[in-house]
């Protein structure tokens, strides 16, 4: 849902509304927001939920983190950037891949999809909407589609 990768290991069960499908995000500045989150991903945390449930090892202190490690401490930042560069090298990915990417390609996603920017921008906890504007990397063959079908001396 395009945390930042600080969101993500700070996120806290406290904060996370399942059944209303949302989570109360901190993010910069400690600035909080909601961010909804989808069926499917609500069926991925759920799986992993039951995962946790049967750790033994939750150390003191981190209980209420959502995500931990095997050791059962809260996932730091650079464990989450080891974890994706280890399962894009799995995939086959080439390219440099990192949190912020995936970041970054929600962002386009919603964009190219047909969000609105300033919808975007709260999703992302930016405060400035230039910032979201960097974020969204349109594709060449989607901003001409967009001229085609919009642009009124273009219309059959």
């Amino acid at each position: 849902c395009g945390l930042r990768v600080s969101e993500l290991v700070g996120l806290k069960l406290s904060c996370c509304y399942f059944d209303e499908e949302y989570i109360l995000v901190e993010g910069k500045g400690s600035k909080q927001r909601l961010v909804p989150i989808s069926a499917k991903a609500l069926r991925e945390i759920h799986t992993w939920m039951q995962c946790r449930s049967q750790m033994s090892n939750i150390r003191k202190g981190q209980e209420d983190f959502v995500f931990l490690s095997k050791q059962g401490r809260a996932l730091s930042r650079s464990m989450v950037f080891r974890l994706i560069k280890d399962l894009a090298m799995r995939a086959g990915v080439q390219k440099n891949i990192s949190p912020h990417t995936l970041r970054h390609s929600f962002a386009t996603h919603l964009l190219e999809g047909g969000a609105n920017l300033r919808v975007i921008q709260q999703l992302l906890g930016h405060e400035s909407i230039l910032t979201t504007e960097i974020y969204t990397h349109l594709d060449r063959q989607f901003l001409r589609s967009q001229i085609l079908d919009f642009h009124p001396r273009n219309q059959k």
